[in-house]
């Protein structure tokens, strides 16, 4: 147990999220995602578990040390729902809101299709996969950066 640090955070989550540099991408998978198979295409190679924790869980936490990139319009990208893309299902509804709190301000995610998401995930740095049941909990997060103290 650390002071300061989210106690949902792992040590092999925090040692992957210190290791990303600006851009690098996050994987967040539900538990029907093909994590351990797109986690060996990825640059760290092997799938990370928050496997007690919904997607909103999981996301608040990782949020609590991870700032979002500033730069680029996909900075946090979701899983858009096969034939329905403009619908946001309240798994989706629930990381937004975290995303919005950790922001200080509405930033409205992007969405991708599914076959693109999965696209991305293999390129992405790493891949977390949480314990989350419902439907279209895949997320990807876009690592931005801490500047320099005043």
């Amino acid at each position: 147990m650390l002071k300061g640090i989210d106690h949902r955070l792992n040590a092999d989550v925090l040692y992957v999220l210190r290791a990303m540099g600006h851009g690098d991408v996050l994987v967040i998978a539900d538990t029907n995602f093909p994590a351990d198979q797109v986690a060996q295409a990825t640059v760290h190679g092997s799938l990370l578990r928050m496997e007690n924790l919904t997607a909103g869980q999981a996301v608040a936490s990782i949020l609590s040390v991870l700032p979002l990139d500033t730069f680029v319009d996909d900075f946090a990208v979701r899983m858009e729902i096969v034939g329905d893309p403009t619908v946001i299902p309240p798994v989706q509804a629930e990381v937004q809101a975290a995303i919005d709190a950790a922001e200080g301000r509405p930033r409205p995610m992007v969405g991708v299709e599914r076959f693109a998401f999965y696209d991305a995930a293999r390129a992405a740095y790493a891949v977390v996969q949480t314990g989350e049941r419902r439907f279209y909990g895949c997320f990807l997060l876009r690592k931005g950066v801490i500047g320099p103290e005043d």
